[in-house]
């Protein structure tokens, strides 16, 4: 899953646009766009952010700026507790030439402790978009932890995974985004789902997500 692979192997699929959101990290994401550009992928930056809550809400914005700034306002309230790769597996950052960089030190796989509706604000600040992942989920999901989505969130778009069964009417409310999930090169998805959106620019892309 290097940053080459993952955007070669979208290209190979047919894909118009992707979105690279590690978990509680944005490290890897300049890379992934940088390869996007070079062979034609949109690559929309963003971030799985686990909140107080241990809900995984997705986070994407316009551009790596942004995206940074995020990062920036998450940062005081992460767990600082070291990684133990040998558990948990190694965390690593690389470049656009998929070189190593580094292995980021802290666990990511704790909830950072900010809630979502605070995650939100930050989301609109910052111009982004928001959306709730995986939410037919049992586990780390907003239905799964919470039982329903806060109407004070104003969620226009949902993410569903297409390997877990969902209620017609969460379909039936919102915009839906059928993901991938993919932690492995053989999930990434078909070219099977679409979104019209004004042209193909990133801005467009998140508009859509935010319901316009």
């Amino acid at each position: 899953m290097t940053p080459n692979n993952i955007v070669n192997m979208s290209k190979l699929k047919g894909l118009d646009v992707i979105a690279v959101t590690d978990h509680n990290c944005v490290k890897n994401a300049p890379a992934a766009v940088s390869v996007g550009e070079s062979v034609g992928v949109l690559v929309l930056p963003g971030i799985e952010v686990q909140t107080r809550e241990e809900v995984h809400v997705l986070c994407y914005f316009a551009d790596i700026d942004a995206l940074n700034a995020f990062s920036e306002k998450l940062e005081p309230f992460r767990l600082k507790q070291e990684n133990r790769p040998d558990y948990f597996g190694r965390q690593v950052v690389m470049d656009e030439d998929d070189a190593y960089v580094e292995d980021y030190p802290y666990l990511l796989i704790s909830s950072i402790d900010v809630s979502i509706d605070q995650l939100k604000i930050w989301v609109d600040q910052l111009d982004g978009a928001m959306i709730p992942a995986h939410i037919n989920k049992a586990s780390n999901s907003l239905i799964g932890q919470l039982g329903f989505i806060p109407e004070a969130l104003s969620i226009k778009t949902i993410e569903i995974h297409d390997r877990s069964p969902i209620d017609s009417k969460w379909l039936e409310k919102y915009r839906v985004v059928h993901n991938s999930d993919a932690h492995y090169l053989t999930d990434i998805h078909e070219a099977a789902y679409f979104m019209e959106v004004k042209e193909r620019r990133l801005e467009s892309i998140l508009e859509w997500l935010r319901g316009n």
